[in-house]
């Protein structure tokens, strides 16, 4: 898990899934390294920390059914 520093006057971080392997599975929709949707990662920043939460409570049961898929 890391943290991303904004660059806003009060410098928040805000924690993210991300691992640097950008690559979006075509049959799931979810990104290989995070196993998020386009819409998550693209929506990440404006997302409540409540539902930055709930979509990181899933994505371990999506990453394994990634790594089982192949």
């Amino acid at each position: 898990m890391q943290f991303i520093q904004l660059n806003a006057p009060h410098q928040i971080a805000i924690e993210t899934p991300c691992v640097k392997i950008c690559v979006v599975d075509p049959e799931t929709g979810f990104c290989i390294g995070c196993g998020r949707t386009r819409g998550e990662i693209g929506g990440w920043l404006s997302m409540s920390p409540d539902e930055r939460r709930q979509v990181m409570a899933e994505l371990p049961e999506r990453v394994q059914g990634l790594t089982r898929r192949k």
